[in-house]
């Protein structure tokens, strides 16, 4: 099968396609032909050697997969070859099959395609998640999403939306800005070119917001932190911009808020039935209309180093995907 192949620590370039020997199916396992693979900031970090895990080396990036069941193993129910799913994996997505617990596989109806399912896991679980499980989000309170444009971004400004927040979100650009809005956004601040501080105050008449969503760090955090309203709920999602930025504890006695880490992964490894009743949400929020991915361009698997260029570069807006289409990626 192919597969792009991660043999040193580096850059995106550095990344090769080869033929390489299926994975072997064992006891729980499932083997799923991929159709798409959903492109991700921890992707880059990955081949970076800059992520929490370490994969051995040689390896392919790629946690999230959609695509047919070709085998099931031993002891897996409710999963069946030839069903449509969905799927993450610590890595190997990238690939033209991967291997990965039943735990791990959602089934998907028709409705959803397989390019929106590759797009779909990561960001809508991770907002959720934090929105839901970890903010409390809850009607008639504010929300700031900054890199409102990015793939989870563009999720959680969505989501606030559906839970009845009145959302802020915040993105460097115009044309990135205007995605949000038609996401949901109530209200858009250009950082490149607005205090997110002061802005964020007159918007709110000084009372400032009661949830920040926030997967950039870096000097975004540093101004965000300083926007939060008494017994807030300040999310920790990433660090896009490179730089984790330190806190000054004082901020949050002063305000009475809280920082709150988000770790979709961790969380649906150790909590699978609470994530699986997460997803039956968001699959009925599919299904109603409320919720649709929005992915800006595919790549061909042979061209998996120019989406992940196009990330680093921050030239994407919501998701990037790649296909094993040999063809040229839409919008690519």
């Amino acid at each position: 099968m192919k597969t792009v192949l991660c043999k040193a620590f580096g850059e995106p370039s550095g990344l090769v396609v080869e033929e390489v020997d299926p994975p072997p199916v064992g006891r729980g396992d499932v083997r799923i032909r991929v159709r798409a693979a959903g492109v991700n900031f921890p992707d880059l970090l990955m081949i970076r050697g800059q992520y929490q895990v370490k994969p051995p080396l040689p390896f392919a990036p790629g946690p999230e997969t959609a695509g047919e069941v070709l085998e099931v193993g031993p002891e897996v129910e409710g999963i069946a070859p030839g069903d449509r799913v969905m799927a993450t994996h610590p890595w190997g997505g990238y690939a033209e099959q991967v291997v990965t617990r039943a735990a791990a596989v959602t089934p998907i109806g028709e409705s959803l395609s397989y390019v929106e399912a590759a797009a779909f896991q990561l960001t809508y679980g991770t907002s959720y998640h934090a929105l839901v499980d970890r903010a409390g989000l809850a009607p008639g309170e504010t929300l700031l999403v900054t890199g409102a444009s990015g793939g989870v971004g563009l999720t959680a400004v969505e989501l606030g939306k559906v839970l009845g927040a009145t959302v802020i979100a915040a993105a460097g650009g115009a044309d990135k800005l205007e995605v949000a809005k038609r996401y949901g956004a109530d209200h858009v601040i250009d950082y490149r070119s607005e205090g997110l501080r002061d802005r964020v105050k007159e918007l709110t008449g000084g009372r400032g917001v009661d949830v920040v969503y926030d997967p950039v760090g870096g000097d975004v955090f540093d101004q965000a932190v300083r926007c939060m309203e008494w017994n807030g709920r300040f999310l920790i999602i990433g660090f896009a911009a490179g730089r984790i930025p330190e806190f000054r504890t004082n901020l949050a006695l002063i305000k009475g808020f809280s920082l709150v880490g988000v770790y979709w992964g961790s969380f649906a490894a150790r909590d699978p039935e609470r994530n699986r009743a997460n997803f039956a949400a968001l699959m009925r929020w599919h299904a109603e209309g409320k919720v649709r991915p929005l992915v800006s361009a595919t790549y061909p698997l042979a061209r998996a180093s120019e989406a992940l260029v196009a990330l680093a570069e921050r030239r994407s807006v919501g998701k990037l995907v790649i296909t094993m289409d040999e063809g040229r990626g839409a919008g690519a």
